[in-house]
Parts: structure tokens; C-alpha cells; sequence
């Protein structure tokens, strides 16, 4: 029968089984739940069927009884472990007795201050003959269940990373269709969710064996394990591994494994992400919120691409100009597509307008703008932050919707500011647009919206005062 073991550290609570010594239960005592219940934090790791999700590992030798796997059954003396003050670390031992004077000594290694976990199997061959056997770990868990449709996506599912595929994804679908067979050092295997992450790291020059694999009752597994290790009699061994069950915090989980940061997933835009989440922590040291933090770098970025709104805007107003004389040629021609199109080019030609002069330098700066939508939505310092007034959580959506309806607004005035579409049809399209992205960002967390509506409000400027200049005769 396997008894419960209590950890507690500064920053986790877990419960660790003596059956094969599975991690089947951890809380992270500084993220609350819900910033309005600081009691209730995130309990990561579940054994519970419907929120399952534990960390596992263990020796397979070259018969299950000679090694301990998730299965065996540990002994242990103590059952409850605490760290206290003054003390950097906290070790839980426990012991397996096999067959032909095999010892094993699993040890958990917590350190004050971090969420990595040194995983540790000590191997004491006590016999007279040589053993054999290689090191596994591997992470178990269900699907979650899928939120409101009106919920921010983020990926949660498996990662891995290897030397020649780097930082790769393996869903949830893709482990029920087929299992992942590859070798690679410098590696390591997670399963990542909205801003935390469990990875279990081998050495690195450990050349490891990546499996997956879908289970009954909707379970799924990601892991990898070692080549065999011969212990001689009377020898001594041990097996290493490290196992990160924490936030995503950037500058924590890069010195830990190579790419290990990956896992604060931007997606294709992290090569332009990374900075932009750089600049936003620098910014958040001077002014100390969150909020202030998302307006200032917005304007600096739309500082820095002024000259390429610029011109984008100057167009426009051209275009807008020209409106009255576009329509008069519409009425004159009508249904003549032919002679009509002819009219139009020869009327920007006269005036030196191009109609998709506005176009290009918007294409440009949209990579930049996601890549900073995305930092906003992944960045876990962000959870439960504060900003003022009646926004208490950048996390989640605003409780009264007057960002939303502020953004929505800001898009209305953008629209009436730009040239309308010659067709009647688009340009009611484009008029309910505001409408529509109004109720769509009305879920979103608030982070976001404000990003979108100090953007809008800043662009609103912009465009006002170089329209406005266009029309008064300027250039």
C-alpha cells in the first residue's frame, strides 16, 4: 500500500506517492487562483480523474522486478518535510530493495527560492553479478476541458526540444495518432499551459530517447529515457534528472536548459516577441504597474514607426481628397467598368496619388503589433496585476466593458477618418466592424484591450493631425 509524502517549501506544496515516488500533487504557493481568493493557489499537478496531471519516473532494468519503475512500492520513515528558516534545501529520501542486493535511493532535492527539483537515483549493488538499467521520466495528464469560446487562446499540450528540431509542439491529437520516436542530446521534454509549465531535463549530454503515448480515460503521455547504465557489484551509481513545475518566467527558465525560455510560447514571432517583453520589464522596474507599463511601450512603438504611419496617413488624406472627384466619375460611368477604371488611374496619375500607398508601411508594422498582442498574453507577470480604478487584474476582462466600448469607439472615429470605400456594400461592412470588435473584445483580457484602445487613441491623433494638415494645403 503507498503512503502520501508532504513537501512544503517558500514557494511550493507537494504531495509525493511512495509508489514509484510520482509527484501526483503540487501547489504554487505565490499564484493565487483568483486574485479575489489570494487562499486558493494553482495546484498544477492533480491525481484527481478529471484535472489529471502528475510527474513520473523511475529505472526499467531488464525485467520489471529488478528495478524500480512508477510501480514499485518505496519505503520512507518520515512523511511530512517542511523547509525552515536558514536551510537552502530540502531533501526527501526514500528506498527500494530488490532482488540480488540491488539498493535504490530515490532523492528530491528542493531549493529555497526555485521551482526545479533535483530528481536523484542513487543504485547500490550490494550483489556479486553486474546490473543494467536506464533512467526514465515522464509527464502524465488529461486534456483540460475547453473554456468559453470568448476566451484568449494559448497553447497547452506537449513540447519538446531537441538539437536538429529545436523547439517543437506535440498535441494532444497528434500523441493519440501516433507515438514520438527520436533520440537527441541536449533535451528535454514539458507540457505547457497559459503561464505555467512542468519539464522534466536530463544532463545534457545525455543522448535521450523521446516517447508519447495515449492511454485510456484520456490520458496522455510525453517522456524520454536514458541509454542503459551497467552498475558492476559492489559499485555505486546514480541517475540525474532535474524537474521544473513552475511559473514561465523567462530569465528563470533560460539558464536552467537550452531553449527551456521557448516555452513562453510567441509562436513564429519570438525572435521579435522576446525584445518587445525585454523592454516591457525594463519599463515595469521604472514605473512599478503593469498598465503604465503597456501604455508607455505602445507609444514608444509607435514613436519609433511615426514616419511609416506617416506616410501611410498621408496617403489616406490624399485619397480622402479625391473622394467627391472618385465619385463623380462613378456616377459619369457607370456600369462601364472598363472606361471607369481608365478615369481613376488617370485621375492619381494627375495627382500623384497612390491608392495603395497607405497599405505597405501599415504591412510592415502588423508583425510588430502581434508580436506585442502575444507578449501581453503570455507573459505570466502580468497575471492578477493591477492597474487603477475599477481594473483590478490585467488577466482577465474588464468587469464594467469600458475599455472595450472606449476601443470600440476609438475604432468607429479611426474609420470615419480613413477614405470610405467606393462600394456601398464594403463600406457597411467596414462600419460594423467597430460593433463587432467591440463584443469580441469584451472577453479579452483586460491587458489586451487597453494595448489596442492606447494604440487606437494614438493612431486616432496621428491621422487627425496629418489629415488635417493635408486639407488645410499642407504636404
Amino acid at each position: 500500500m503507498a503512503d502520501i509524502v508532504y513537501v512544503e517549501t517558500d514557494l511550493v506544496k507537494a504531495e509525493i506517492s511512495t509508489r514509484g515516488g510520482t509527484i501526483q500533487r503540487l501547489e504554487l504557493l505565490d499564484y493565487a487562483v483568483d486574485n479575489k481568493k489570494p487562499d486558493v493557489k494553482v495546484q498544477l499537478f492533480s491525481p484527481t480523474a478529471d484535472t489529471f496531471y502528475i510527474a513520473q519516473s523511475g529505472l526499467l532494468g531488464v525485467n520489471p522486478e529488478s528495478a524500480p519503475n512508477h510501480d514499485a512500492i518505496y519505503k520512507i520513515d518520515q512523511q511530512s518535510f517542511k523547509l525552515t528558516e536558514g536551510e537552502d534545501e530540502l531533501k526527501v529520501s526514500m528506498l527500494w530493495s530488490g532482488p540480488n542486493g540491488i539498493t535504490v535511493k530515490k532523492e528530491f532535492i528542493f531549493h529555497r527560492g526555485s521551482y526545479l527539483i533535483d530528481v536523484r537515483h542513487q543504485v547500490i549493488n550490494g550483489g556479486e553479478e553486474s546490473w543494467t538499467a536506464r533512467d526514465y521520466s515522464q509527464l502524465q495528464r488529461t486534456e483540460p476541458t475547453e473554456g468559453s469560446r470568448f476566451t484568449t487562446y494559448s497553447y497547452t499540450g506537449g513540447v519538446y526540444y531537441t538539437i536538429d528540431d529545436k523547439y517543437s509542439k506535440i498535441t494532444f491529437e497528434e500523441m493519440a495518432e501516433k507515438s514520438l520516436n527520436l533520440d537527441s542530446a541536449e533535451s528535454w521534454t514539458a507540457m505547457i499551459q497559459h503561464y505555467f509549465v512542468s519539464a522534466w531535463i536530463p544532463p545534457a549530454e545525455q543522448v535521450e530517447h523521446f516517447y508519447s503515448n495515449s492511454l485510456p480515460g484520456g490520458r496522455y503521455l510525453l517522456g524520454s529515457y536514458s541509454p542503459s547504465i551497467t552498475v558492476a557489484a559492489g559499485e555505486t551509481r546514480s541517475f540525474d534528472r532535474k524537474l521544473f513545475v513552475g511559473p514561465k518566467l523567462q530569465d528563470v527558465l533560460e539558464p536552467i536548459a537550452k531553449g527551456l525560455e521557448l516555452t513562453v510560447d510567441y509562436g513564429w514571432l519570438t525572435v521579435i516577441a522576446v525584445p518587445i517583453h525585454w523592454v516591457l520589464k525594463q519599463i515595469h522596474q521604472v514605473v512599478g504597474n503593469w498598465g503604465w507599463a503597456i501604455i508607455i511601450l505602445t507609444i514608444l512603438i509607435k514613436a519609433i514607426f511615426y514616419k511609416l504611419s506617416e506616410t501611410s496617413y498621408k496617403s489616406m488624406a490624399n485619397m480622402r481628397k479625391l473622394t467627391p472627384r472618385l465619385q463623380a466619375l462613378k456616377d459619369r460611368y457607370g456600369d462601364d467598368k472598363q472606361r471607369l477604371n481608365q478615369a481613376m488611374m488617370d485621375l492619381y496619375k494627375t495627382e500623384k496619388v497612390n491608392p495603395l500607398g497607405g497599405c505597405l508601411p501599415i504591412v510592415v508594422q502588423i508583425p510588430v503589433f502581434i508580436a506585442l498582442y502575444w507578449v501581453l498574453l503570455e507573459s505570466v507577470e502580468m497575471r492578477h496585476a493591477p492597474f487603477m480604478l475599477w481594473i483590478d487584474n490585467l488577466s482577465v476582462k474588464d468587469p464594467y466593458f469600458v475599455l472595450p466600448l472606449i476601443m470600440g469607439v476609438s475604432m468607429f472615429i479611426q474609420q470615419k477618418l480613413n477614405p470610405a470605400p467606393p462600394d456601398p456594400m464594403q463600406a457597411k461592412i467596414m462600419m460594423s466592424l467597430p460593433f463587432i470588435f467591440t463584443i469580441f473584445f469584451a472577453f479579452f483580457p483586460a491587458g489586451l484591450v487597453l494595448y489596442w484602445v492606447v494604440n487606437n487613441i494614438v493612431s486616432i491623433t496621428q491621422q487627425w493631425y496629418i489629415t488635417r494638415k493635408i486639407e488645410q494645403g499642407g504636404s
